[in-house]
């Protein structure tokens, strides 16, 4: 994996969601400078945007400490993928030239940078971190569900705070341009915030004696990210290819007769390169030294992964535990195993 440091990402998680087509915006390039200079001094941010990050620098904080998730939740998404949602550790822009691309790529980083503030933020809140927010103040008193009542406690996790500030932030720039493209960021957008609500869960304790469970105790709680990124994936898999409705407010399915575009969909309407080679107009890194595995038959395979160009094998000795034993009360002993493997990756373009 190739991750930035963290202090030049502060902004990185939403700062992909933030930029139309054509635009060099290195808003995502923020480091650990005062919040002032920080600011007023890096491009791409809109008045709006400028405001609200000088006036909530801990919230800007906060979500730069979360780049590193949903970044990793993306290259686990795409791990054995050609495009593995790579990063551009020198370039300012993070993802180099890929984003200008109205791609399913593009997308699924839109939404996936959208959820991964949300998570952020609601974490942060319930956890105490920021003095704007802390749990969900409307979950008081009792309720009821399919098991009888409950009374709220605890802290439930108050997403839908999180929600509004992203959107309010995420979206001022695409709100400003309302072209085609900012359209479709901002439906990425918006997908990839509801998708972390999808997964918010009632969790509950029960009082009473010997277990009885005569009152509960519930609280709201936001599920793992992965169950966020493995949803935006399966959405990946099924985005719809748009184009303007003729009033140029928004989109229709390309193909009217065979999909139907809603809300909670991924919408592109440029077709993908291959991302067999290297090709800095589309931010193709190319396959080129992949790790590929010889014997599948999927998108990792060495076929697939190389794209028909063939592949090295080399030998490398690896370290494993093996022979683990557990051992009464609290502990398990295991032997360094070493083996010699082979490695095959894939063809440099000639």
């Amino acid at each position: 994996m190739n991750f930035l440091p963290k202090g030049i990402c502060l902004y990185l998680s939403v700062a992909a969601c933030c930029f139309p087509s054509g635009v060099d915006s290195s808003w995502w390039y923020m480091g650990t400078l005062g919040s002032q200079v920080m600011c007023d001094n890096i491009p791409g941010l809109v008045s709006r945007q400028r405001q609200l990050c000088r006036q909530q620098p801990r919230v800007m904080e906060a979500v730069g400490a979360g780049v590193k998730d949903w970044i990793s939740e993306c290259q686990h998404q795409f791990r054995s993928h050609r495009w593995n949602c790579n990063t551009a550790q020198k370039d300012h822009t993070v993802f180099g030239k890929l984003l200008l691309r109205g791609s399913r790529e593009a997308a699924f980083v839109y939404a996936i940078s959208s959820a991964g503030m949300v998570y952020t933020l609601t974490r942060a809140c319930s956890q105490g971190e920021l003095e704007t927010c802390s749990c969900d103040p409307r979950k008081k008193g009792s309720s009821r569900d399919a098991k009888g009542s409950f009374d709220w406690g605890g802290c439930s996790d108050h997403v839908d705070h999180a929600m509004k500030f992203t959107q309010v932030f995420v979206d001022a720039k695409e709100r400003k341009e309302r072209d085609a493209r900012a359209l479709m960021n901002l439906h990425n957008n918006r997908a990839g915030r509801k998708a972390v609500k999808r997964f918010m869960t009632l969790e509950c304790k029960c009082h009473g004696v010997s277990g009885s469970c005569s009152v509960r105790t519930c609280w709201q709680a936001m599920g793992d990210f992965r169950q966020t990124g493995d949803y935006l994936r399966k959405k990946y898999n099924s985005a719809v290819q748009v184009v303007m409705n003729r009033y140029g407010t928004g989109f229709t399915s390309a193909y009217k007769k065979f999909e139907k575009l809603t809300k909670n969909d991924l919408i592109y309407f440029e077709e993908s390169p291959d991302y067999c080679m290297w090709d800095h107009e589309s931010g193709s890194v190319g396959t080129g030294g992949r790790v590929c595995n010889r014997t599948s038959r999927g998108a990792d395979s060495c076929e697939v992964m190389c794209c028909g160009r063939g592949y090295d094998t080399s030998r490398v000795s690896r370290t494993t535990k093996c022979e683990c034993k557990f051992h009464w009360c609290c502990a398990v002993h295991c032997r360094d195993c070493h083996e010699e493997v082979d490695v095959h990756t894939c063809k440099a373009q000639s």
